[in-house]
């Protein structure tokens, strides 16, 4: 059994999708839908920059979901995939998880890059900059990322925001408590704490105003059932009923990412091929998870053509 995966916000570059569109006209041509569903020349940023331009969350969201679609596009205009023939279950780390949808036909592109726009605004906005903050804890698991977060809560938010293999977990929250958690790492056995370079605090309670827009936004929008079963990160279990769908979509906002129970989940299913498409960041992690399963990564062309002669 395959599963298809699609990464999450940090795995942007300036430049990213530049090779894509020379070598594939489908690729510009997915480039040019997002571009005109957002009325905003995405793609330039993507290929042109300023880093800090496209690191801006409501740019980096759409921007890494496009990105992913074009790998996926290429291979299946040119190499002639079907998503449906070829993944047993597709699943998406953070606003992957979107790209997931839109990859399965549940949402259509359009929507899919409005509804990661608004997102991205949203979620800058929910907290002020500078009053949340987020941390890796590297050779930490969820139970010493729990209770570290726990004992340096001290009233505040202090959340586990990203379960995402048995050596990293990363934590979110008010600025003061994710800052004491950090400085706590070595009481709860956990090797370091690194603060993230991160403009708000993802995936915890202090997220509820963009969590709300969300809901509405989702309310609104077409979802379809998909033609492969999505896992969701707030259960770590497939989903496929478009109700279902809107309400993990809304949770995923102040909710856990339970990438290493998703992955775990799908491989106890039977899934031994996992296929990152559009990065190289999911990949080590689905290692660290499930050791014996086969990883690739799919970013450049000649990753493209590789895949295609092996699926």
């Amino acid at each position: 059994m395959r599963a298809f995966l699609f990464p999450g916000q940090g795995s942007q570059s300036v430049g990213m999708g530049k090779a894509l569109a020379e070598a594939s006209p489908a690729a510009k041509e997915l480039f040019q839908e997002v571009d005109d569903a957002l009325s905003q020349n995405l793609f330039r940023i993507m290929v042109e920059g300023p880093d800090a331009d496209l690191t801006l969350t409501e740019n980096a969201q759409p921007a890494i979901m496009a990105n992913a679609l074009a790998t996926l596009k290429v291979m299946e205009k040119e190499g002639g995939l079907r998503l449906s023939e070829k993944a047993d279950f597709v699943a998406g780390h953070s606003l992957g998880e979107y790209t997931a949808l839109c990859a399965a036909g549940a949402i259509d592109l359009s929507t899919t890059a409005r509804l990661l726009k608004l997102r991205g605004r949203a979620m800058q906005a929910a907290v002020p900059v500078g009053e949340g903050a987020m941390a890796a804890l590297l050779g930490a698991d969820i139970d010493k990322a729990q209770a570290l977060a726990d004992a340096a809560a001290e009233g505040e938010v202090c959340a586990v925001a990203n379960d995402n293999d048995p050596t990293q977990v990363v934590i979110s929250g008010h600025r003061g408590a994710v800052e004491r958690a950090v400085a706590m790492v070595k009481d709860h056995s956990i090797k370091r704490g690194v603060l993230l370079p991160v403009s708000a605090p993802f995936h915890c309670p202090l997220m509820q105003p963009a969590a709300d827009a969300m809901a509405d936004a989702l309310g609104e929008a077409d979802i379809r059932a998909p033609l492969v079963p999505v896992y969701a990160n707030v259960l770590a279990a497939p989903i496929a009923a478009p109700d279902d769908i809107r309400q993990r979509l809304v949770e995923q906002v102040t909710g856990r990412v339970r990438w290493r129970e998703s992955v775990a989940a799908m491989f106890a299913a039977g899934v031994t091929d996992f296929v990152e498409v559009g990065g190289k960041v999911l990949g080590p992690m689905v290692k660290r998870i499930a050791p014996d399963a086969t990883v690739t990564s799919i970013v450049t062309m000649d990753d493209i053509e590789a895949a295609l002669g092996a699926l």
